[in-house]
């Protein structure tokens, strides 16, 4: 069992390790003193961060921009009209799936939601 071992019989054993299988081992190492390190996260909370985390894609912001600029100049057709006010409900939607998200987790962990986004450092363009 490896908790009988000292460091120094590990770090022979290593020594006896070809480079290949070496490299190998090593982003293995970080990994397992990382996760010593940081707070475990529940799988609830895993599933919320990483709803939250979900983005607008660039292509939709891009596209969304581009179409709003043509708005702006008086320039969109009927058929670019459709396609801004679809991506903007499929903005809105995402931002709200991340807000519920947020508002979960903020619950999940006894804090405010201001109080979560301060520790996750997530500002908003209207709340930044």
């Amino acid at each position: 069992m490896a908790s009988n071992l000292s460091g120094e019989q590990i770090l022979s054993a290593l020594e006896q390790l070809s480079p290949a299988e070496l490299e190998g081992l090593v982003p293995q190492i970080i990994a397992l003193g990382a996760s010593r390190r940081a707070p475990h996260l529940s799988p609830e909370e895993s599933k919320l961060l990483a709803r939250i985390d979900k983005c607008t894609p660039d292509d939709l912001k891009t596209r969304l921009s581009e179409l709003e600029a043509r708005r702006d100049d008086a320039l969109l057709t009927g058929a670019e009209a459709a396609e801004l006010l679809t991506l903007s409900n499929r903005v809105e939607k995402l931002h709200a799936e991340r807000m519920a998200a947020l508002a979960d987790l903020a619950k999940l962990r006894g804090v405010t939601l201001p109080a979560l986004m301060d520790q996750l450092g997530i500002r908003f363009p209207d709340n930044a």
